[in-house]
């Protein structure tokens, strides 16, 4: 008889090739995707005079310095034309499958996997960039690499792992309208902190998470790392299969049979033994938004700003004082008060079809006071949205369309905010200069970003909702 097993020992377990003294464990990875910030893990191959191990299983992909509002590399900065020829020059010289500059399939790293069926129930699938977490959503065991281990992989297709402790973080009960994946999100990062499931794996469980669309689900696995997790995981389900049939890169016709039978094993035994576990009351999360530096410096839309004179933990309230003088904040300003000067909806975390309806839904009509961008996360989406007539609800409103990247969320591709600049933002890091030198930024849902930009300050979106409703 085995022991109970969660839905991450089992897929960490089918990947173990051997084992270390001292506890480390060497995993097979089933999908590596590679960017232009990868260019230091194919230097070192260079410098080996080696050649990718495994290039079928390799995917590179153009996003962090592709720039959102011109695709002719004869016309864009030539630090940022370099980097993206780099990736291609890299990617053709060992035969890996590149969705590039002009690739018409184009767009973020973490959208265009799980949109080409290429992320996929019970695989492992590792990429340079720490928001890897967000494949997990598929009941993939998916995280960032550094650089030295994306060269590893690259090389051998192995990796030499650690494996964490176990949270299961239970979402009950429906949430109330106008709440999304980002406040379930940003609100359990405010309960346990940035660092409160470090060395830990997550998993999703409860009905207001099976409730989740599949980009609900890769919004919540997108911000895990944000809470010090090593990735973030939900079991597959009938979402989750309905989502990835028919899909470019997925199983089909025979194939797709068996592997619906293994994918429907991928779930956490009942009895199964978690190191940690947090329980969340749908019913009880409401809009949510960061006022802060941090992503664990989040609240409820209708809360006030921290008054650090009022927490007992030094270290908390020196954090408070720093992020206030950061941000221009007062002690105890209400969040609703809080001007902001433009907006961004795009990334990782907000950029699908579902987040730009949306967005779209709030700003139908209505005019925005403060300039925006919007970025879709691939140039599929971007084509959807257009036949969906939600570009022109964005260019009406006064936003800018343009093309997919990492825009924004980086700030390393033309896209960003000015020194002091607010920005409302959809992304996930909300860090002293993510957006830019001296930007500040606070992070929110598609629907309250778009209705920040309505009002020109941070506005509970459920207000003008029920203005719709009138």
């Amino acid at each position: 008889m085995t022991e109970p097993r969660t839905l991450f020992d089992k897929i960490w377990d089918a990947h173990v090739v051997t084992r270390r003294e001292d506890g480390s464990e060497l995993l097979f990875i089933d999908r590596h995707l590679v960017h232009e910030g990868s260019f230091l893990a194919f230097d070192k191959l260079k410098e080996k005079r080696a050649k990718v191990r495994r290039p079928d299983l390799t995917v590179g992909v153009a996003d962090h310095y592709v720039p959102t509002r011109n695709r002719d590399s004869n016309a864009i900065a030539p630090e940022l034309a370099r980097m993206i020829r780099q990736l291609d020059e890299n990617c053709r010289s060992n035969g890996i499958r590149l969705f590039g500059l002009t690739d018409p399939r184009q767009g973020i790293v973490h959208v265009i996997g799980p949109e080409q069926g290429l992320t996929l129930p019970g695989l492992t699938l590792v990429c340079g960039d720490s928001h890897t977490s967000t494949h997990g959503a598929f009941g993939t065991l998916a995280f960032g690499i550094g650089a030295s281990e994306v060269a590893h992989v690259l090389l051998t297709q192995c990796l030499w792992q650690k494996k964490p402790k176990k949270m299961r973080v239970t979402v009950d009960g429906a949430l109330p309208p106008g709440t999304s994946a980002k406040d379930i999100a940003l609100s359990m990062i405010a309960r346990i902190g940035a660092d409160g499931a470090q060395g830990h794996a997550i998993e999703y469980a409860g009905s207001a998470v099976r409730a989740l669309s599949m980009e609900g689900r890769l919004t919540l696995c997108n911000l895990s790392i944000e809470s010090g997790a090593r990735c973030g995981m939900v079991a597959p389900d009938e979402t989750t299969f309905a989502y990835v049939e028919g899909r470019p890169f997925a199983p089909k016709d025979g194939l797709l049979e068996q592997a619906l039978a293994h994918w429907r094993q991928l779930t956490s035994d009942a009895d199964a033994a978690f190191d940690r576990e947090i329980t969340l009351r749908g019913a009880e999360i409401a809009p949510t938004v960061t006022w802060g530096i941090s992503p664990e410096d989040a609240l409820p839309v209708n809360a006030s700003v921290p008054d650090p004179n009022a927490v007992a933990d030094p270290s908390r309230a020196s954090h408070i004082r720093e992020a206030l003088a950061y941000m221009g904040l007062d002690p105890g300003q209400p969040i609703e008060t809080i001007a902001i000067d433009r907006v961004f909806i795009g990334s990782c975390t907000n950029s699908r079809i579902e987040d730009l309806r949306s967005a779209a839904g709030i700003l139908a009509g209505r005019q925005a006071k403060i300039p925006g961008l919007v970025s879709p996360g691939s140039h599929l989406v971007k084509q959807q949205a257009e036949q969906e007539g939600l570009d022109r609800i964005f260019l009406a409103a006064g936003l800018e369309w343009v093309d997919s990247g990492c825009s924004m969320c980086v700030g390393m591709n033309g896209d960003i905010a000015s020194p002091g600049q607010r920005c409302a933002s959809t992304t996930n890091r909300n860090f002293k200069g993510r957006q830019g030198p001296g930007a500040r930024t606070h992070l929110m849902s598609p629907a309250m970003a778009a209705a920040a930009a309505v009002t020109g300050r941070i506005t509970d979106m459920r207000e003008l909702l029920r203005e719709q409703a009138r």
